[in-house]
């Protein structure tokens, strides 16, 4: 046995060469707004944890008296035994939320995009002669999805709505599938959902949103999202949680339970995750102050930066990317942050496109204003060496 063909010390050097190598940091304890490395205490600007939610009174407690009484593991996938009872009330409870007849949950967000997406137009179907239309900047796990599938792929240029139109009335292909993110994960420019819901009525395609970034961010009933055909959110975001969610009509979830692999061939998730996410949600509805400050954070933080003159990007939601150009340069900044006690990560290629390596600030409710106060500083300090 060898590995010696996959070159990979050669390879793995010139990743080193060009600083796109990368590396687990193991935390000690704490996520959002403070964590504890390597002895050091530091604010976390990296975390997706937008309400604050992961380290919540509410979700341990409801996870601790789930354990006491159920355990932890679901002990096989859904279909077999693995579906419980409070599996059952999350899914009814999401179907609530998001204002859909149905949802269904999934182990992660991948795992639902890669299963949505074969069911629909992979090989289990009739429809490997469709085409996928997805935005250039989508999350990997889309791109994934329709590869995997085996399905044609187009991708229109980003936020551009025009093009996709022009590509759709020339599509004379019958099973037509657009899929977007919701909010981008690494820009954090949000689709106009309004236009996209008009195009794909116009020419008969259905319309897939992924809203990992933006699921929770907004009051459930004050604020809810036009109706797409399907509709996928994380949990391990500004939920505080892990899993991910599909919602959409019976008869599409009914269709995926019995079609996605992604959800047929794994275990459940262990359903005290299912019980602490309920208390999220009963959170976020007792807690509308969330929103409210974490809006508060990303008004203050942009006015701040665009007065230093950093290259930010067209951003409303709570991650706010600085561009600094290469690799290299990220890495330093962060490093140079990091000395002061701020963990911002730099996203390098191949994440992001080559020239564009970025620090992806994420703010959270759980920061203070002094927090928030004290990253302007510290980034005011350092901007005449990395401005783009």
């Amino acid at each position: 046995m060898s590995l010696a063909q996959f070159q990979l010390a050669q390879k793995y050097a010139e990743l080193q060469a060009q600083f796109l190598d990368r590396h687990t940091h193991p935390i000690d304890q704490g996520v959002t707004p403070l964590i504890q490395r390597n002895g050091q205490t530091l604010i976390n600007f990296s975390s997706n944890d937008y309400l604050g939610l992961a380290g919540h009174s509410a979700l341990k407690d409801a996870a601790i008296d789930y354990l006491k009484i159920h355990g932890i593991g679901a002990g096989a996938a859904h279909l077999v035994t693995g579906h419980q009872a409070i599996h059952e009330q999350l899914e009814q409870r999401l179907a609530q939320v998001t204002g859909y007849p149905k949802a269904m949950l999934f182990s992660t967000g991948y795992m639902a995009n890669l299963g949505v997406i074969d069911a629909l137009m992979g090989h289990l179907s009739d429809s490997r002669d469709g085409i996928v239309y997805q935005d250039r900047l989508n999350h990997a796990s889309l791109l994934d999805g329709a590869r995997l599938a085996g399905a044609k792929l187009r991708r229109y240029p980003h936020l551009d709505v025009g093009q996709l139109n022009e590509w759709l009335r020339q599509d004379s292909t019958t099973q037509k599938l657009i899929v977007t993110d919701q909010i981008f994960s690494m820009d954090g420019s949000e689709v106009p959902l309004h236009d996209l819901i008009k195009t794909a009525e116009q020419h008969q395609a259905a319309l897939m949103i992924d809203d990992a970034h933006g699921f929770g961010l907004r009051h459930f009933s004050n604020s809810p999202l036009p109706r797409v055909d399907i509709y996928m959110a994380t949990l391990g975001k500004a939920i505080g949680t892990f899993g991910a969610f599909v919602a959409g009509s019976e008869l599409l979830i009914n269709y995926l339970t019995s079609r996605a692999r992604t959800f047929i061939f794994t275990t459940a998730t262990p359903p005290l995750i299912a019980a602490s996410t309920l208390a999220a949600l009963d959170v976020i509805e007792q807690e509308p102050w969330r929103q409210v400050k974490l809006q508060q954070h990303i008004d203050r933080l942009r006015t701040a930066l665009t007065e230093q003159g950093w290259q930010l990007l067209p951003s409303q939601s709570a991650i706010q990317p600085i561009i600094v150009g290469s690799a290299e340069n990220a890495l330093a900044l962060s490093k140079k942050l990091l000395e002061q006690g701020l963990l911002v990560s730099a996203i390098r290629p191949p994440t992001v496109p080559r020239g564009t390596s970025r620090l992806r600030i994420t703010l959270s409710a759980a920061h203070s204003d002094e927090m928030v106060e004290q990253l302007i500083k510290a980034l005011m300090v350092h901007q005449p060496l990395f401005r783009q």
